[in-house]
């Protein structure tokens, strides 16, 4: 009896804390560069190990769980996009540019003006 009353609170506050889940689409900072340079104009690169996000001009950096998160869907993002050079009928204007940003969609809880981050998927 005392396991399955310890079972159903575990379980309660699981769905709590998924209760309290929020869901932002932002664009993604590297956080070392905006605390650097005071600004949220910094997009991520490939180097970039810790991230933050602009929620209505507010800046929230993510958690070391979000970090890792963020680093591995930005390593996916960039092998999901090397394909063969194109060829020479195929033009190469249809580049993004570098600084067009990483938009993701995060999802997590505030904790202070950090992100308790769930999931992250990058648009």
């Amino acid at each position: 009896m005392m396991r399955s009353a310890l079972k159903l609170v575990a379980l309660a506050g699981l769905f709590a804390a998924f209760a309290c889940a929020e869901t932002w689409t932002v664009k993604l900072l590297d956080a070392g560069c905006v605390e650097a340079q005071k600004s949220a104009t910094c997009d991520p690169t490939a180097t970039s190990v810790t991230f933050a996000m602009n929620v209505s001009g507010k800046i929230y950096r993510l958690d070391d769980a979000g970090n890792a998160k963020a680093v591995e869907a930005l390593k996916t993002k960039a092998d999901r996009s090397k394909e063969p050079s194109p060829s020479p009928n195929q033009s190469k204007d249809n580049a993004a540019p570098a600084s067009a940003g990483i938009t993701a969609k995060v999802t997590g809880s505030l904790e202070g003006d950090i992100v308790k981050v769930e999931s992250i998927q990058l648009q």
